[in-house]
């Protein structure tokens, strides 16, 4: 199964030079996603994850490893159904980033599963049917 890689993760691997032990275990889990071409990203990740990089040249570094992912296409069925499940979760008193249930969208209509360390993510699981990845260390 591929897996829709969340801002966190792609935060932590390509924009933070110190980390700890299970930070390293996540960004290395990241690097086997991408030899195995399992990774995938959206153009809202994409944005977020360049968003507030201090200096061109940082921003240039980053942008430059991630152009090789193509954005995972999304189409208006999919605002709809994020909608839906934004409006799910909150009816069972769980809040959300529209981006959040985009992602969760996203990953239900092109089965795949998230890998991401936002905890909100084991929330919506139980109510959406998304998949969370499960590291295979660390």
């Amino acid at each position: 199964m591929n897996v829709l890689v969340d801002t966190p993760i792609w935060s932590l691997a390509l924009r933070r030079r110190r980390r700890t032990s299970r930070q390293q275990a996540l960004a290395d889990e990241l690097a086997e996603l991408i030899r195995e071409m399992r990774a995938e990203i959206i153009g809202p990740i994409r944005q977020e994850v360049l968003s507030g990089i201090p200096g061109e040249e940082h921003f240039r570094s980053v942008q430059k490893r991630l152009r090789p992912f193509d954005d995972v296409a999304i189409d208006s069925s999919d605002y709809e159904e994020a909608a839906a499940l934004y409006n799910l979760c909150r009816g069972r008193g769980i809040q959300g980033s529209h981006t959040d249930f985009l992602i969760c969208a996203v990953a239900i209509r092109h089965s795949l599963s998230v890998f991401t360390v936002d905890r909100d993510f084991t929330h919506y699981a139980r109510h959406t049917g998304v998949q969370l990845h499960e590291p295979r260390r660390g």
